[in-house]
């Protein structure tokens, strides 16, 4: 090993969280957000290998996993966050306030990258993952302070029961049930209680023009904030005064036995990611439980820092590089590049289908090279976190 590598080496080492802060749920994150980032950037979305996509409706795939494991993730984080200014004396209307102006800022966030770079207000897309982070942590936030754990768990099984009472049992009005079906809609897909509220109250600012719902939209927005209440639940088992070990093994023992209720709960009320089913809640959450046990196990008592750097890199600026990869992808799909073809003719295509045409599908192929493509912007993406961690600079909203 050279002296330069063995500096870097020790870099590393000294700028990882230590060990008073919880590495595993920086790790989790960063996990997700690459995996996100994965996704949602292959060559050519005609090309992509059935894992990285989603569920064309009920069902799941290991893409379905992604945004709940944020939401998850929101909650755990939840518990040291605001946990710890409870526990400091912080006064209750100061963490409201605080939560508030997070919530907005995220919002705020998420609302410019839907409107950018052309910001037609009149047809922006109003839901969205942004969105729903910032309502369900707030909500999930105020739900903390004012509950106990206990009154957490019963708020979220109630979120769940209720939501599965008003998309089985509420009718949705004949009249909107007749419109979808003559604009050849899917009546399974559109013709449910999310899809009419969603297609009410937001009409012009969904999801694509093109649709009746929204994947995001309000009415699911109340199982997604049990999503966050469930990691709550988490993050109160790991910040208990237990073993490490017992913990280790109630992360394990809660996410099999979550899948398995999941997968119960999908008989009745199937397991979609698009209605944000309660089975789907359930279910998800004990992969993130899974998840973040395999993560709580390399990083918080194994120790294995070195292996774990660069979803920690990634982690500890989730929103930036969540940010940066949608300005960068959407102006990689509205920069045009020239071609001349041997008759003289100039075509014009995006400067995303030309770097994956030219430089990886003409080696590797379609499909591979559409993998390599979004393999190759996961990394475009590390390296601007990987300076900003290095200078120590973490931004946060």
């Amino acid at each position: 090993m050279t002296a330069a590598v063995a500096e870097e080496i020790a870099h590393e080492r000294d700028c990882l969280p230590q060990t008073g802060r919880l590495v595993s749920l920086d790790v989790f994150r960063g996990l997700t957000v690459a995996a996100m980032i994965l996704v949602n950037n292959p060559g050519s979305w005609n090309y992509i290998y059935a894992p990285l996509e989603h569920a064309e409706w009920n069902g799941w795939t290991p893409t379905d996993l992604i945004f709940p494991f944020f939401l998850f993730i929101v909650g755990v984080a939840i518990t040291f966050s605001i946990g710890g200014k409870v526990e400091r004396g912080t006064p209750r209307r100061r963490i409201i306030g605080e939560a508030l102006r997070r919530s907005l800022k995220i919002y705020a966030i998420g609302f410019f990258l839907a409107s950018f770079p052309f910001f037609h207000l009149s047809r922006v897309r109003i839901p969205g993952v942004l969105a729903r982070i910032a309502v369900c942590f707030l909500c999930a936030s105020l739900i903390f302070l004012f509950t106990s754990a206990r009154g957490q768990a019963l708020i979220a099984a109630a979120l769940l029961l209720l939501y599965w009472v008003l998309m089985k049992a509420v009718p949705v009005p004949g009249d909107y049930v007749q419109a979808v079906i003559e604009r050849g809609g899917n009546l399974e897909k559109e013709a449910n209680l999310a899809a009419y509220v969603d297609y009410s109250l937001l009409k012009g600012h969904l999801w694509s023009q093109s649709k009746f719902w929204d994947p995001e939209g309000l009415l699911s927005t109340i199982p997604a904030i049990a999503t966050v209440l469930l990691g709550i639940l988490a993050g109160h088992w790991i910040k208990s005064e237990r073993p490490a070990r017992q913990k280790l093994t109630g992360l394990i023992v809660g996410g099999v036995a979550a899948i398995i209720v999941g997968e119960v709960m999908n008989r009745w009320f199937p397991i979609n990611k698009n209605l944000w089913t309660s089975s789907y809640v359930v279910f998800t959450a004990g992969w993130a439980l899974l998840l973040l046990a395999l993560c709580y196990w390399l990083a918080d008592l194994r120790g294995y820092r070195r292996a774990v750097f660069p979803f920690v890199v990634f982690g500890m600026n989730a929103l930036a590089v969540f940010a940066l990869s949608g300005l960068v992808a959407r102006l990689l799909g509205l920069i045009k590049e020239s071609t001349t073809q041997p008759d003289g003719t100039v075509s014009y295509a995006s400067l995303q289908s030309y770097y994956y045409e030219r430089f990886f599908a003409s080696w590797a192929g379609p499909l591979n090279g559409s993998l390599a493509f979004a393999v190759a912007f996961v990394l475009l993406m590390y390296w601007p976190m990987h300076v900003l961690y290095r200078k120590r600079v973490f931004i946060k909203v």
